[in-house]
């Protein structure tokens, strides 16, 4: 059997697969990118889901439509645009099956095969990968202490001007956790209307801050209609209900919605109308502050493991997102480095896993603090570390 060209190439996502490789309990994972259960707000969610259930049954359990259950995408709309100022008069909203769907529609929607993407490198696999499915070229620009390098952003447009898109991640960025500063967010606006490429603004983090003030959204800059901003319930309600959504020009969301037809017909219609009562009932805010709460804590814990554990790595902090990315001195391989941790049974993600190159080499690996314990975050750190000696002795 011989596959299409579009997918003999791609390979599965590094995260995926540890993911459902078989551990034993006493191994420890830095590796998900999972929100803690902890977070979930199960209890709530019980009660509508019996509600709707004994009540609603059969509109819950019947086909919706493509863009998404009514009442959930007016609240989402109006949710973005009061708490953060995004949308414009001509944009439309559809619900899509997380945010990494919002990625692939938008993709299928703009994209032809042979047609340049810049993003920043390293960046979110899942999103590399969608957009490798469609036979693009992939070029990356290096992200610093400040997320995508804006000069090399420039470099990057000089050097490949009929570039149709600019995907990024400015807020928390997957891997690295940095954020764009807002005159950056507002040079690559600029530099995107010179070009006429659109922005692709994937924003799962921005509700999870722990420090710092927020960053306006690109797409609340945006006066012509070029920012396709995707965002996601995942991360501050439950990432198993697949829910996301994509906020964009009504033209561009009823070509995903056709796309999206052919893809799933639409997303999980029950959760939908459960997250919409959920939104409509509870106070979202002060879940979301709970989580918070508990994140900021896993994120200390673990900055103080390193520091104990492993002198000679550099790492920033982030001001939120689920991650923490570790730079190994000393040209260490990062995906030999995850080899050597999994002996220890802890396990990470290694950097090269979230490149635009995908045999390039890396010096990093990625670190979750949201979903392990407290006490598993001191001991997979103290196993990292332990991997991080036996490399650098002589």
């Amino acid at each position: 059997m011989e596959f299409s060209r579009r997918i003999s190439a791609l390979r599965p996502s590094a995260i995926r697969e540890i993911l459902k490789a078989p551990t034993d309990p006493e191994t420890v994972s830095l590796a998900a990118g999972n929100p803690s259960p902890e977070a979930f707000p199960a209890a709530e969610m019980a009660v509508i889901a019996a509600e709707i259930f004994a009540n609603d049954a059969a509109g819950a359990l019947q086909y919706g439509i493509s863009e998404g259950y009514g009442p959930l995408r007016e609240r989402t709309r109006e949710r973005v645009r009061v708490k953060h100022g995004i949308g414009r008069a001509g944009d439309d909203l559809i619900i899509t099956s997380g945010a990494q769907q919002a990625v692939e529609l938008a993709a299928k929607a703009l994209l032809n095969e042979g047609d340049t993407v810049i993003c920043e490198d390293p960046s979110f696999i899942g999103s590399l990968n969608a957009l490798r499915s469609y036979g693009v070229k992939l070029v990356g620009v290096p992200c610093g202490g400040a997320g995508m390098d804006l000069d090399g952003l420039e470099r990057a447009f000089r050097e490949h001007p009929e570039a149709k898109m600019v995907y990024t991640i400015p807020t928390f960025q997957n891997p690295t956790g940095e954020v764009m500063p807002l005159a950056a967010r507002k040079r690559l606006l600029e530099l995107a209307a010179k070009y006429d490429a659109a922005v692709l603004e994937d924003d799962p983090y921005r509700e999870l801050r722990y420090d710092g003030e927020d960053v306006p959204a690109i797409k609340s800059m945006d006066t012509e209609g070029r920012v396709i901003y995707a965002g996601s319930f995942s991360k501050i309600v439950a990432p198993g209900i697949r829910l996301g959504f994509a906020l964009a020009p009504a033209p561009l969301i009823a070509k995903m919605t056709a796309a999206k037809q052919v893809s799933d017909v639409h997303s999980n219609l029950f959760f939908q109308i459960l997250v919409e009562r959920y939104m409509a009932r509870h106070d979202l805010d002060a879940h979301i502050a709970r989580c918070r709460d508990l994140y900021r804590t896993r994120r200390d814990v673990m900055d103080a493991a390193l520091k104990r554990h492993m002198p000679g790595v550099r790492w920033r902090v982030p001001e939120g997102g689920l991650f923490l990315w570790i730079e190994l001195p000393g040209g260490i391989d990062g995906t030999d480095f995850c080899r050597r941790a999994k002996e220890r049974k802890v396990m990470a993600v290694p950097g090269s896993a979230f490149l635009t190159d995908e045999g390039g080499f890396s010096g990093a690996a990625r670190l979750n603090f949201s979903l392990p314990s407290p006490e598993q975050i001191e001991t997979g750190v103290s196993r990292l570390g332990e991997t991080y000696l036996e490399m650098t002795s002589p």
